[in-house]
């Protein structure tokens, strides 16, 4: 079974930086889609960013591009999103997901997506 391990969240400042991690097992990065979805408070879960198996395609929700980058670093096994000029708005339960094995289409919905961690938070406020 895959473990899928977010960290990074916390308390941040209007205009502020985050980097969240996302702690992988089994050759996850290297083999699977990853994303990173994010629930606000009260609504519904959306994708923020994705990134392909070899981490050269990504794909990002409109409200994060060229604030948000996503990375993973293979031989870690470990999947990144930096988060900058971050906005109440960005409130919100961060997590990484994968694809199943056999999904190589760049998606930014759940159900594309088999595997979660538990989620880490991130709170934007002065």
């Amino acid at each position: 079974e895959v473990q899928l391990v977010e960290s990074g969240g916390g308390l941040v400042q209007p205009g502020g930086s985050l980097r969240l991690s996302c702690a992988a097992s089994r050759d996850t990065a290297a083999r699977y889609l990853m994303a990173w979805f994010r629930q606000p408070p009260g609504k519904q879960r959306e994708g923020v960013a994705v990134i392909d198996r070899r981490g050269t395609k990504t794909l990002y929700r409109d409200s994060v591009l060229g604030r948000f980058t996503i990375s993973k670093d293979n031989e870690k096994d470990t999947l990144y999103l930096e988060m900058n000029s971050l906005t109440p708005r960005d409130t919100a339960m961060y997590y990484c997901a994968r694809a199943r094995e056999t999904f190589y289409e760049l998606s930014l919905l759940p159900h594309d997506f088999t595997d979660w961690g538990q989620g880490t938070m991130v709170t934007v406020s002065s």
